[in-house]
């Protein structure tokens, strides 16, 4: 008898519930499980088990359900948690809250971890109250258990919100039961209904998949081709083998023309994002075309090739002559530091057009504008205060101390004239800016600012990939060289460098952003390449480096 045709009242039901890091798509990675067997109504046996990552979790993840890098880093790997998750899930019935996110994680997990998932059928207990007790307005786990009278212990890991959905899926059970006689029956009633019109998805038999099993579980990049070797797709990894598997999940255009995948290693995932964006744009594959970018990552910047520059907030650094501030976090918070720059020093508040007026605008008027809209302003005394201002982010540090040490000077100064008022303003601003400084994320200086020998390590093995980084671009890299040919390969590199922040090209703006966004994301060992390091400072570099985690240079 199919699980379809068995008596609902006698079924056996295994509620379950997992946590993520977060991240959307392909990035989507288990970090919790939890499960509990239901039958004839009633909770039987638990199931919980933390899941490790590839991709280190983000501070918002882990304040959002309490699961820590260090938990995870101690946790089972994937494969081992999903076998036992997949034979407790055989020949029963899957219920969860919001059903289609779970088994979309979970076949996914499943995918990348090579395990064969059973594909059980899911109830869900959103659909679930919405066809059975339409007078439960909120939809969400704890709202819709407390409308039911269950007590809610806790939220947002594994093994407790599947409790709490297995309790409210046993106070619905018996009016399920009045309207659906076999599993089958309550499947159609409170299934999910696919979109009219939208096919559903086509997997691809294993045995009609590329040869996945010789890619390595190591940084690199992989590579789908077609039969006839054309690339149809480039992807990167901390772990090219389980990145490669999870494209299978929910297939895309290209994936049915896949015939065969090779990959190029690297020794961290720096290396991997520099090679994968340089492959991309060189071979431009078709799979490839709908990227999105996801990380959250803004740039501060001005560009000169307008008589009047403004500053301006983008997710890219802008090419050509320009000035970019960043990698920053927070978008309202960016937002009120340009503002901030602006009134402080007089600078335009509009866009990029400038429209000529007969009278000053209303900052121009609260003398918070130097108005070149009048058409009076010699550009050069625009571009000197402009200058003024980009120039507290032309140094190696933070400009943090810097802004606030230029307000405080100003804010002495008006003191020193009996200009008390204009003082005081100034200090409600010192206040104000050390606030907003304080919430806003990331790296508050130009990415030209600073010159710098990177080493960033493998995840997992004694590794090190080096990259000269001279003015925010990436001069050389590759795997970390013995110490002699590390001395030569920096000292070629400062040869070959330009004085000056130079312009970045179109074509580098990509790496630009990829290089300066991963460095404030993670944590590597850096080296300042002005002035030109001696010998005895790179042995230095490298010692501390191996010593973190006890990584061997390459012979």
């Amino acid at each position: 008898m199919s699980i379809r045709e068995q008596p609902l009242a006698s079924a056996e039901f295994l509620a379950v519930d997992v946590e993520t890091n977060g991240r959307a798509g392909e990035l989507c990675e288990l970090t919790e499980v939890g499960a509990v067997l239901v039958g004839g109504g009633e909770l039987h046996d638990r199931f919980e088990s933390l899941v490790r990552v590839q991709q280190p979790l983000s501070r918002g993840i882990e304040r959002f359900t309490g699961i820590t890098q260090a938990m995870v880093d101690a946790a089972p790997e994937p494969a081992g948690v999903l076998e036992e998750l997949a034979e407790l899930a055989r020949d029963r019935v899957l219920i969860a809250h919001n059903a289609s996110f779970d088994r979309r994680a979970l076949a996914q997990a499943c995918e990348r971890a090579g395990v064969e998932w059973p594909r059980p059928p899911f109830l869900c207990t959103v659909n679930l109250a919405r066809k059975l007790a339409p007078l439960s307005r909120q939809r969400k786990l704890g709202a819709l258990a407390e409308s039911l009278g269950i007590e809610v212990e806790g939220a947002h890991r594994a093994l407790i919100d599947a409790e709490t959905c297995a309790r409210v899926f046993c106070a619905l059970f018996p009016r399920l039961c009045t309207h659906a006689a076999t599993v089958g029956d309550a499947l159609e009633l409170v299934g999910t209904r696919r979109r009219a019109g939208k096919p559903p998805p086509v997997r691809i038999p294993r045995e009609e998949r590329p040869d996945l099993s010789k890619l390595p579980d190591d940084p690199g990049v992989y590579v789908f081709r077609d039969e006839r070797g054309r690339p149809l797709y480039v992807g990167k990894s901390v772990s090219v083998r389980s990145r490669a598997r999870s494209h299978f999940c929910a297939p895309s255009g290209w994936t049915e023309k896949a015939a065969v995948v090779d990959y190029k290693p690297t020794n961290s995932e720096l290396g991997a994002l520099v090679l994968e964006n340089r492959l991309i744009k060189a071979w431009q594959p078709p799979g490839n075309k709908a990227l999105k970018r996801t990380d959250g990552w803004l740039y501060l910047r001005c560009r000169f090739d307008i008589e009047y520059p403004v500053l301006e907030l983008a997710e890219e650094p802008a090419p050509g002559r320009a000035v970019n501030i960043g990698p920053l976090r927070g978008k309202g918070a960016a937002e009120e530091l340009i503002a901030q720059l602006e009134s402080l020093f007089l600078l335009r508040h509009c866009g990029r057009r400038l429209r000529r007026r007969e009278h000053a605008s209303i900052y121009g008027q609260m003398g918070r504008c130097s108005s070149p809209c009048l058409g009076d302003l010699d550009p050069n005394a625009y571009r000197r205060k402009l200058d003024e201002a980009l120039a507290l982010f032309d140094a190696a540090d933070d400009a943090s101390t810097l802004l606030l040490g230029h307000i405080e000077e100003r804010m002495r100064e008006a003191a020193a004239e009996r200009r008390y008022e204009r003082a005081e303003v100034l200090r409600r601003r010192l206040e104000r800016l050390a606030d907003l400084l304080g919430r806003l994320g990331g790296v508050l200086r130009a990415t030209h600012a600073t010159s710098r020998l990177v080493l960033a390590r493998h995840p997992v093995k004694p590794r090190l990939d080096a990259f000269w980084v001279v003015r925010g671009r990436v001069r050389d890299w590759g795997p970390l060289p013995p110490l002699p040919e590390l001395e030569e390969r920096t000292a070629a590199v400062l040869d070959a460098a330009q004085p000056g922040a130079g312009a970045v090209p179109v074509e580098e703006v990509d790496e630009v952003r990829i290089v300066s966004s991963w460095l404030a994301s993670n944590e590597a060992h850096e080296l300042p390449l002005d002035p030109a390091p001696r010998g005895a400072a790179l042995s230095e570099l490298v010692a501390a480096a191996t010593a973190a985690r006890r990584v061997s240079v390459a012979a």
